[in-house]
């Protein structure tokens, strides 16, 4: 995927852990979020915002890629109940997939 611009600044997805979300934000703008809950050994991906007036191509998929790879680093499963990080790992299977607990694929409809 081609670098994700937003007035010329490259957006950063951070974890704000005391608001259960990650935000994407470029210089002081808030672009999105994604929503979380902690589940054990899981993350729980509940819902994604992008900000439209805001929006760029790509840059929703900048954030769920960004979110799924701090899952990974931390050795959290990831719940997909969003939809469009359910689209994302469902498109994408060979990148993600393996994140989703074996056991609980079916209930995304990823078995």
């Amino acid at each position: 995927m081609s670098e994700v611009l937003v007035n010329g600044e490259v957006p950063i997805v951070r974890d704000d852990a005391e608001n259960n979300r990650y935000v994407i934000e470029a210089g002081s703008d808030r672009l999105g979020l994604i929503d979380y809950r902690l589940r054990g050994e899981n993350i729980a991906l509940i819902h994604t915002e992008v900000d439209k007036s805001k929006s760029v191509p790509g840059l929703a998929r900048l954030l769920v890629t960004e979110a799924l790879a701090d899952a990974r680093a931390r050795g959290l499963g990831v719940l997909p109940y969003c939809p469009y990080v359910l689209h994302t790992i469902d498109r994408n299977r060979e990148d993600f997939l393996d994140l989703v607990p074996e056991g609980r694929r079916a209930e995304f409809k990823l078995d």
